[in-house]
C-alpha cells in the first residue's frame, strides 16, 4: 500500500491534526529560508506530542551535519531528507555517523536526473518539481511521465493535493508527500489532511 507523508508541520495544531489522520510520515523543515522552518526546541516539543506510530522526517538544505545528527540522536527525527547540494561524499560521511535512513531529494528537470540520483548511496529518493533558484516547496507538479523504472523506492512530491492524490497513487511511488496541498492560507488544514490520508488509505 502506498504511504503518505504530510510535510512542513510547525504548530501544535498541526500535530493534533496528523494524530487524528495518522499518516505514515510527517516532515519537520529545518531549511533556513523556508516559511515552515522550525528550530530544535520547537521540533522537540512537537515530536513529543506526535503519535508514536508516525515517523518524523527532518528536511534539510545544506545544514550542518552535527545539527542533523543531534536531531537524530535526541529522537526528534527518524529519517533524514537532504534537499540541498549535499553530494555523495557528504552522504557517505553521514552514513558513517548514523543508521537513520536517508532520503535524497531530486529536483526533476529530466529523466536523466532521476537515473543519476538512483545510483547514490541513499535509502530513498524524493522526486520534486524543479524551480529555478529554489530548493523545493514550490507547490507545483512536474510531469510524472518523466519518471523511469528505478531501483530505489521513492517519495513523490510537488503540487500534490486532494484533487490529484488519487491520480498520483497510480504513479508507483513508495510514498506521496504533501505540504502546501494540505494547507489553507499557508496553515495546515485539518479537513484537507484527513481527506488526503483517507483517500490514500482507501485505495
Amino acid at each position: 500500500m502506498t504511504k503518505i507523508k504530510i510535510c512542513g508541520l510547525s504548530r501544535e495544531y498541526d500535530i493534533d491534526f496528523v494524530n487524528i489522520a495518522k499518516p505514515d510520515f510527517i516532515g519537520f523543515v529545518f531549511a533556513e529560508k523556508s516559511k515552515r522552518k522550525v528550530d530544535f526546541d520547537t521540533a522537540l516539543k512537537l515530536k513529543n506530542q506526535l503519535d508514536k506510530n508516525i515517523k518524523s522526517v527532518g528536511v534539510f538544505v545544506n545544514n550542518d551535519m552535527d545539527f542533523i545528527l543531534s536531531l537524530v540522536n535526541n529522537g526528534i527525527i527518524d529519517l533524514i531528507q537532504l534537499h540541498g547540494d549535499e553530494d555523495e561524499n557528504y552522504i557517505l560521511s553521514l552514513k558513517e555517523k548514523t543508521s537513520a535512513k536517508i532520503i535524497r531529494a531530486v529536483r526533476v528537470k529530466t529523466t536523466e536526473d532521476i537515473i543519476k540520483a538512483d545510483k547514490l548511496p541513499v535509502d530513498y529518493l524524493l522526486l520534486d518539481t524543479y524551480t529555478k533558484g529554489e530548493y523545493g516547496g514550490s507547490g507545483k507538479k512536474f510531469d510524472w511521465n518523466m519518471i523511469p523504472e528505478i531501483s530505489k523506492p521513492y517519495f513523490l512530491a510537488g503540487g500534490l493535493n486532494a484533487e490529484n492524490i488519487k491520480k498520483a497513487l497510480k504513479v508507483g511511488a513508495y510514498c506521496l508527500d504533501v505540504s502546501s496541498g494540505a494547507e489553507t492560507d499557508g496553515k495546515k488544514d485539518k479537513d484537507k489532511i484527513i481527506k488526503i490520508v483517507n483517500t490514500v488509505r482507501s485505495e
